[in-house]
């Protein structure tokens, strides 16, 4: 077995988002110098959704080395009785993780730096259309340059979002919703804090914004909002006292199960 080959594979599995957790199985596979084998994986989600992966390997033909050529993602979704099933290729360049691949396929958008096939690099939000497919049976990427005209940065900051008053928390907010991830952060509305979710919508060039029902809300409502204020509720004889947390983001219920739940497994 090629110790190098097999180092190499393994950071391209925890950077592509599979952890560690393939690795003994892995180094099984490349010394029984198969010249193709598949490894599976699956990953929780949300509400203990499953995305199932499954690993496709290659030996190359005149050395003693293997390349992790792609993976392949079954998802379940709710009110839809067949699997979505799509491909992922692995690239030189910026891959898509596990998790952005389980985001995509619920709908959402991923920004990525790409590279074409003249070597150039460029930054792209990537969207699954589900109505068309390619010559391999994939869903089609709609791919929205940064010339499209969507600048998330500059979308968010239309909205009076508490996340967005310090400098880390907007960072951290900003790249979870580029991951394609649904975000949890709070507003100011009819004067009360009002907690809902927001994504990435760069076909439209805003954010989709959802309630705890995960209801799609009118953007309008939320824009008429005028001022954003921390307020705080003093412990007194008849006062109770709680504090807004400072970051949802890292106290968000949804965030610390996904945190709990996202657990790869392999299967045998």
């Amino acid at each position: 077995m090629n110790e190098n080959n097999f180092q190499y594979l393994c950071d391209q599995l925890k950077y592509t988002g599979f952890g560690e957790a393939l690795e003994i199985e892995l180094k099984e596979k490349l010394k029984q110098q198969q010249a193709s084998f598949e490894l599976y994986h699956e990953n929780y989600y949300d509400d203990d959704r499953v995305a199932r992966a499954t690993l496709n390997f290659s030996k190359a033909k005149d050395a003693d080395m293997y390349f992790f050529n792609s993976y392949r993602v079954e998802l379940q979704k709710e009110n839809i009785s067949d699997a979505l099933e799509h491909t992922f290729y692995i690239h030189k360049g910026s891959n898509i993780t596990m998790k952005e691949a389980y985001n995509l396929m619920m709908g959402r958008a991923v920004n990525k730096d790409l590279v074409n096939k003249e070597g150039q690099s460029y930054n792209a939000w990537l969207q699954m259309d589900f109505k068309n497919c390619d010559e391999n049976g994939n869903f089609k990427l709609q791919h929205y340059h940064q010339n499209y005209g969507f600048d998330l940065t500059e979308t968010l900051a239309k909205y009076p979002i508490k996340e967005l008053e310090k400098e880390s928390f907007k960072e951290d907010l900003i790249r979870s919703l580029k991951k394609g991830n649904l975000q949890v952060v709070t507003f100011l509305k009819d004067g009360e804090l009002v907690k809902a979710y927001i994504e990435a919508s760069p076909q439209f060039k805003t954010i989709g914004i959802y309630d705890d029902n995960m209801k799609k809300r009118d953007n309008r409502h939320y824009k008429d909002i005028t001022q954003l204020e921390v307020y705080y509720e003093h412990v007194g004889e008849n006062k109770k006292k709680s504090q807004i947390p400072d970051s949802p983001l890292a106290d968000s219920e949804p965030q610390k199960k996904q945190n709990r739940q996202n657990r790869g497994t392999s299967i045998h």
